[in-house]
């Protein structure tokens, strides 16, 4: 998710990882994760950016590019500490070896969805497959290519729901999926400024404006408008242009979640982010209590750090 206050307040974001929820901030990023004996266990780490990667992140329509590189190449290292800290989720028997590794593949397939991760690694295959089937199965009956960028919109979304829901019937995705309205909650709550306690964080909303769910939808939406502006003429012609087009099409996406954001609280307006908010309920669950503990902590170990009111010698503690 990324995250942009309306008020004056830090950019706080974060993603679910296995078993926890990271968070960012403005100088540290924490993962807090519950282990199979009850502990809940850190990973912190300093963010040590370049400074010309600052720049290009004021950079309107660069920005969105820049930021969901680096966010990639930072939350793949939480992922790393979070599927290497997993042992068997709450409630499940010990497996085989075997079964495990492929219960921990499945559960990064779940955070591909949640997390900035799929913006990358997933976008290319989204982008290039529609594409070729709206051409092969519907080029001899619709030669508009207007209309074609429609349907191949449409066989985006298709695609991307018919994914997330068939991963989503494995309990370990439902838990993820938990832990990610686990942290939407905390952001809430963080953004109504309420204090961050268990009881009070359940009171809040799972969905959030500025979720990664909700650009997976705009850079499909954005991208049938983009698009209708190029003409092709063949299939590796249209396949092509989409890869190129990928940059354009991503950072455009960005600046239409910041906007949908900005206008969230704007009678009729904020109905432009709806259709984000929609696709949330697919990938979103409403937390336990445990799960809410967990994201609760994640979030105020980075606020300490970043307030520079923690030790900043430790890389993962547990208590």
């Amino acid at each position: 998710m990324f995250n942009l206050s309306k008020q004056i307040q830090p950019a706080y974001g974060g993603q679910a990882v296995v078993e926890g929820v990271m968070f960012g901030g403005r100088n540290y990023t924490v993962t807090a994760v519950r282990r199979k004996d009850e502990t809940i266990e850190y990973y912190e780490e300093r963010k040590q950016e370049k400074p010309w990667v600052n720049s290009f992140k004021k950079i309107p329509f660069i920005r969105g590019i820049v930021g969901l590189i680096s966010a990639s190449a930072n939350g793949s290292k939480h992922l790393n500490f979070s599927t290497e800290r997993y042992d068997v989720a709450p409630g499940e028997e010990d497996d085989s070896e075997n079964e495990k590794q492929a219960s921990k593949l499945t559960m990064i397939l779940g955070v591909a969805v949640v997390g900035v991760l799929s913006l990358i690694f997933g976008k290319l295959m989204f982008t290039v497959v529609p594409a070729v089937l709206a051409d092969v199965l519907f080029k001899h009956w619709v030669t508009n290519n207007i209309l074609q960028n429609l349907i191949e919109g449409g066989i985006k979304i298709i695609l991307l729901l018919t994914y997330i829901l068939a991963i989503a019937q494995t309990p370990m995705i439902k838990r993820l999926f938990q832990y990610h309205g686990a942290e939407h909650k905390v952001i809430n709550a963080y953004e109504a400024g309420v204090e961050l306690t268990v009881k009070r964080v359940q009171q809040f909303s799972t969905l959030h404006y500025r979720c990664g769910s909700s650009f997976i939808i705009f850079t499909v939406l954005v991208g049938v408008v983009i698009y209708s502006f190029f003409h092709y003429d063949s299939l590796w012609e249209r396949v092509y242009q989409r890869i190129l087009l990928l940059p354009v099409v991503i950072g455009v996406s960005y600046e239409t979640l910041q906007a949908t954001n900005k206008l969230r609280d704007v009678p009729f307006l904020r109905i432009l982010g709806y259709p984000g908010l929609w696709l949330q309920k697919v990938t979103t669950r409403e937390p336990d209590d445990k799960q809410v503990e967990v994201a609760i902590a994640s979030f105020k170990r980075m606020q300490e750090l970043d307030e520079g009111k923690a030790k900043e010698d430790l890389v993962s503690v547990s208590y």
